[in-house]
Parts: C-alpha cells; structure tokens; sequence
C-alpha cells in the first residue's frame, strides 16, 4: 500500500523527463501575416506593424530587411534538434515600398564554429579571490603622522 504513491512519483518523473525544452530564437513569422505583404502596396509602416521589428537590416543599405527564426526541442541532455526556421527578406524601394518578400534557402545556412580563444585585456590577472583581499596586503596610510592643512 505505501508503494502506490512512491511509483505514482516515479511514473510522473519519467513522464516529465520526456518533454522536450523548446527554445525560440529570433522571429518565426505568422503565415498568415506574411501573405498580407505585398509588393507595390506594403510600406515599411505595414511591415513593421504586421510583422513586427526586423532581426536585422541590410549593412549596405537600409531598404532591405531580414526576419530571421528557429525554434528548437532538446529532451534532457541530448543536443538540440531544429524544428523550425525562417529566413525571410523584405526589399523596399526609396519611397518605403515594398518590392519582394523573399524566402531565403536555409538548405545552404550552416552553423558557426565557436572559438575557445580569449580576447588580450591590459591590467593585472587576478582571481576573484585576489582582488577581494588585495587591499589587505598594502599597509594602511598612517594618520597620526600627516599634517593637516589650513590656517
């Protein structure tokens, strides 16, 4: 009989332990929005009200703008695994029109290698712990001995 509540808390552990994490990055865009877009009539204005903020903007030139999304699962310690992503750019004109709404290939996207190297800093190399008790090995000024200044 004390057994029942003790299985009934394992089975609900492994049973929590098989949802998957799902992590959101960037901006994955309503279908439905999207569609609303259209080249010729669209201004930057409906853009930004209908599909929200760009992810990023053209470094040459600001009359293109990028929406770019992944949504991923991981169960536990297992690597991520991508469900989802989206890369979608949106061309304007000099007026603020739009011209094209491009949905990007992602077949050619491919990850980032990060680097373990650290950045060169200028200054001394101390530990947490060096910097807390740093003080206490320099003397303190003595100051019996210094003269006050004034009349």
């Amino acid at each position: 009989m004390k057994k029942t509540p003790l299985l009934i808390l394992c089975a609900a552990l492994l049973v929590a332990a098989c949802e998957p994490t799902v992590a959101n990055r960037g901006n994955i865009l309503d279908p439905d929005g999207l569609r609303s877009i259209k080249p010729g009539v669209s201004t930057r204005e409906d853009v930004a009200t209908v599909l929200g903020t760009p992810t990023e903007i053209s470094t040459f030139n600001d009359k293109d703008w990028y929406y770019i999304g992944r949504q991923t699962e991981q169960y536990s310690f297992l690597d991520p695994e991508v469900t989802k992503q989206q890369a979608i750019e949106v061309q304007f004109d000099d007026k603020g029109v739009v011209t094209a709404v491009n949905n990007l290939d992602l077949s050619k996207a491919g990850d980032i290698e990060t680097v373990d190297r650290a950045t060169p800093t200028y200054g001394n190399d101390h530990t947490f712990l060096r910097q807390l008790l740093g003080d206490l090995s320099h003397p303190m000024p003595d100051m019996k001995n210094q003269q006050r200044g004034g009349p």
